[in-house]
């Protein structure tokens, strides 16, 4: 089995490594990848971002938001929590068996004097309660296996980030199952460092196949950086890709009670009404026409500037339209 250890805390770059290293290194070998995320939210290839994301707590809080290859939920990724990667031939690993991939972890984490559990879908608990959470990817004859584990990871963002804001949806995307969730140095018997528990894992890992460290080539780097920069930190990957979904939104603001009704298509707008007890002075029908088909993106509040919105919605602002309509 071949080691890789990500040196980034990019989400981007490391899905795009995932991807790399799956698609074009040797399919002859398998692999074992560690890697950490700075602050970021990765969803499910599935899911619909807006149903998953609370886009106002991302923005203000500058985390980022990436779509990986596999289906599952939502998750919350930051430098407290350890992701590792498992490319394996599909022959002697059925699809979606994730019990043969969380064993090194429970393993791993009974060296360390935490007691672990699978759940028998596809999550790893404490005491019942979700600290790791798995997904995979197959094609050609092979798997991609990943999972996250929360070490200490901030449990406050956590559940705002992935908190949606009050909305109806109605789609056939895959909803986040939103349980209770911890972190393993919360039930240690003395605090665990990211090192020791990286070692500990590897080691498990490791412990059944000759392992052999791989440092990426100059000409690996330049194609997952390429990777990174046409399809990871996409805005038509990240949030396009979303299935078609119906969102109805509600607020009060100081002109009275506005709610908006609307269909999300690739990530734009394919339809839109306004109702309430607000007042206006310009046929609204008109500022509906003109919002269909933007895309709900962080340029949304520089497009609504231009279309004259306090006119039609008194006491409305295109920097608090945009926050509704996100």
């Amino acid at each position: 089995m071949i080691y890789i250890e990500s040196d980034s805390t990019d989400p981007y770059y490391n899905l795009a490594l995932e991807e790399y290293v799956f698609e074009h290194l040797d399919k002859g070998e398998e692999y074992l990848i560690l890697w950490q995320n700075a602050n970021s939210i990765i969803v499910g290839k599935y899911q619909n971002t807006a149903e998953e994301v609370n886009q106002s707590f991302v923005d203000e809080h500058h985390i980022r938001v990436a779509r990986r290859l596999s289906g599952g939920g939502a998750v919350y990724h930051d430098t407290g929590n350890l992701n590792y990667t498992l490319i394996v031939d599909q022959k002697n690993n059925p699809d979606f068996n994730f019990s043969l991939f969380v064993i090194p972890v429970i393993e791993a984490l009974r060296e360390l004097g935490v007691k672990a559990e699978f759940n028998g879908r596809n999550d790893l608990t404490i005491e019942g309660r979700k600290f790791s959470g798995q997904s995979q990817y197959a094609k050609g004859g092979r798997i991609m296996h990943h999972g996250c584990i929360m070490l200490d990871s901030n449990l406050e963002n956590v559940k705002d980030a992935l908190r949606v804001k009050a909305a109806k949806f109605e789609s056939k995307s895959i909803k986040s199952v939103r349980s209770r969730v911890t972190t393993i140095n919360e039930h240690a018997p003395s605090p665990i460092s990211m090192e020791t528990f990286k070692k500990t894992l590897k080691r498990h890992v490791l412990s059944t196949n000759d392992g052999e460290t791989y440092t990426l080539t100059p000409e690996d780097k330049a194609e997952i950086e390429r990777l990174t920069r046409d399809k990871y930190s996409t805005w038509d990957w990240n949030y396009g890709r979303s299935p078609a979904c119906s969102i109805r939104r509600d607020m009060r603001f100081e002109g009275g009670l506005i709610c908006v009704q609307m269909n999300v298509e690739h990530g734009s707008v394919s339809d839109i009404h306004f109702s309430g007890d607000f007042f206006g002075n310009r046929d609204l029908a008109q500022l509906e026409q003109s919002l269909i088909g933007l895309p709900l993106d962080e340029h949304l509040k520089e497009k609504l500037s231009g279309l004259s919105v306090e006119e039609y919605i008194h006491g409305m602002s295109a920097d608090l339209l945009a926050d509704l309509l996100r």
